[in-house]
């Protein structure tokens, strides 16, 4: 059993002093990752987990030889690597089954790029379909399948090359949280077998407790660029009670790192504006409709509800939630000490507003933002028409680091609700209201 003998640490792969950027059609670099120092060792398993935008799936498929780094090296078993991983095999977020395909063909696919004889992989595919409990569903369509059947299949093409480490990169995320659960359990007995691959696993999540239930080492990620802001080791015994106490005093230790860093409670002056008369703050991922959501939710609450009890109740995943009360604090409709989102008089007074009058506050909160004032400013410089292509390039410029198509989206559905402009999309134009 590994987790009994998890104490080795042999390093299987190793990632020093990784820098990654992406170069933008307009000339500019996006840095994703920064001085990124990592390891995977024997028999663990190792998570990923930090807000949107931090370079957890940049760093898996760096791991896997995917894609290379701008700087710094990848290691293999001690040998730098210069193409693809050979001891790794990923699972998808997103299935990734080739539609006219059986589920044993899929599973095949991987085996035949080997270059294998028809009897060894007749024999690895029938052994991975066995392994995930797909046995009877050989001939299937992937139209035939659940969601949890067709990430079955997934499960069963990564093992079926028996890799040393299994990637997988949010592989829960499609399917319910009750299918969720046994696949978590079934991969961590597969993994657990001490007399075959995989060794170790590497998976990305946005899920804290999924990570305290699945994770030796927990990588705790922070944004813009990425980088590693800690790493929490986990003492707990396999197999984990979700509703144990130590369980959930790790959770709430895991919680409130990620918070500190995404909502940290600290008072800081105010810059003379002035001195920084061009700063835009970037916009969280955060639709003007899930801010809605966490307001009307906190004023049912009574105008406060722990972060981590909000993303449980709504049923919505953390990384989210943070993005929604992000939103909400630019905007000046709640405060965040601590762990609690707490709605602010403006807040309330919003919230209990009829929707003309909500519309109303909206507008004046985001005429305080320098980024929508600037949007006026642009609309008024190009008689009353800014074309997207002129407003992403504005933001490419201002905002190099973020992803600016991503703003343009929130930019837009923030001004729509608020009426400050109209965007006409079958012209690709923001206009006034």
């Amino acid at each position: 059993m590994k987790h009994a003998i998890n104490a080795t640490h042999e390093v299987i792969c190793e990632l020093k002093g990784i820098q990654k950027s992406f170069e933008r059609e307009t000339g500019h670099a996006l840095r994703v990752l920064e001085d990124i120092n990592l390891d995977i060792r024997a028999n663990e398993v190792v998570c990923l987990i930090g807000p949107s935008g931090c370079g957890k799936s940049t760093i898996l498929r760096i791991f896997a030889g995917l894609i290379h780094p701008t700087k710094g090296k990848t290691f293999y078993h001690g040998k730098k690597m210069e193409g693809l991983n050979p001891g790794v095999a990923i699972v998808f977020q997103n299935f990734a089954l080739y539609p006219w395909m059986t589920v044993e063909a899929n599973v095949k696919t991987v085996l035949q790029a080997q270059g294998l004889d028809d009897e060894t992989i007749k024999a690895k595919a029938h052994r991975a379909i066995s392994l995930v409990g797909l046995e009877g569903f050989e001939e299937a369509y992937p139209r035939e399948l659940s969601g949890g059947m067709k990430q079955r299949v997934g499960m069963a093409r990564a093992l079926s090359v028996d890799p040393e480490i299994l990637f997988m990169d949010e592989p829960f995320s499609h399917v319910d949280a009750l299918t969720a659960e046994g696949l978590r359990a079934e991969i961590l007995d597969i993994w657990d077998d001490a007399e075959r691959n995989p060794s170790s696993i590497l998976m990305v999540s946005h899920d804290i407790k999924e990570v305290v239930y699945m994770a030796d080492r927990v990588v705790v990620l922070s944004a813009n660029p990425g980088r590693v802001r800690t790493i929490v080791e986990n003492p707990l015994p396999r197999p984990r009670d979700m509703r144990s106490p130590e369980f959930l005093r790790l959770v709430d230790q895991l919680h409130d790192i990620i918070t500190s860093t995404e909502l940290p409670d600290i008072e800081v002056s105010a810059p003379e504006p002035s001195l920084l008369p061009d700063l835009i703050e970037p916009l969280p991922p955060a639709p003007s409709s899930d801010i809605l959501g966490l307001l009307e939710y906190l004023e049912t609450q009574g105008g406060t509800a722990d972060l981590f009890q909000v993303a449980a109740a709504t049923h919505v995943t953390f990384e989210k939630i943070l993005s929604s009360v992000k939103g909400a604090e630019m905007l000046d409709f709640v405060d965040t000490p601590k762990r609690q989102v707490v709605l602010t008089a403006l807040g309330q007074r919003f919230i209990r507003a009829n929707m003309d009058d909500r519309k109303e506050i909206w507008k004046a909160q985001l005429l305080e933002l320098r980024l929508f004032r600037l949007v006026q400013e642009l609309l008024e410089l190009h008689h009353g028409e800014l074309k997207e292509s002129e407003l992403l390039a504005e933001l490419q410029q201002r905002l190099p680091m973020e992803n600016s198509e991503q703003t343009f989206e929130t930019l837009v559905t923030w001004g729509r609700f608020g009426e400050l402009f109209a965007y006409r999309e079958e012209r690709g134009v923001l206009t006034p209201e």
